[in-house]
């Protein structure tokens, strides 16, 4: 794979971290205000932001986690991408609620293990050619 990819699968990949720890921090602070403080239900707990949100991360993490396993042939980012990916999708379609919080949370923990991984695994390669 030439320099090229590898630098955008790396800015991709870096994005997929960025946008799970967004996302987890929304889905966090979303709970705390609105069940704690009753506070900003109609904004930050809106199902289209989730909805939107979790179909961009959806489609970053599956297009970043495939081509670093493409590239690397390593079958934990792709495990924990999958899986991650699959809870992410579950959210989507169970509706706004508790459970997808839950399924939203966990699912871009796993992913962004995985886009942690692969930046990892992409230095290696940049590096080793492995």
């Amino acid at each position: 794979m030439n320099q090229a990819l590898l630098a955008l699968r790396s800015r991709l990949d870096r994005f997929g971290v960025i946008l799970s720890g967004l996302c987890m921090i929304h889905c966090l602070a979303g709970l705390f205000l609105v069940g704690v403080l009753g506070l900003g239900g109609g904004v930050l707990l809106n199902p289209e932001i989730h909805h939107i949100g979790l179909i961009l991360a959806i489609v970053i993490g599956a297009a970043t986690i495939g081509m670093g396993a493409l590239r690397h042939g390593h079958r934990l980012p792709l495990v924990l991408g999958l899986s991650g990916l699959a809870l992410m999708t579950a959210a989507v379609l169970v509706g706004h609620g508790s459970a997808e919080s839950v399924l939203t949370i966990a699912g871009v923990l796993l992913v962004a293990c995985a886009h942690i991984v692969n930046m990892r695994r992409g230095a290696c390669s940049t590096a080793c050619d492995c």
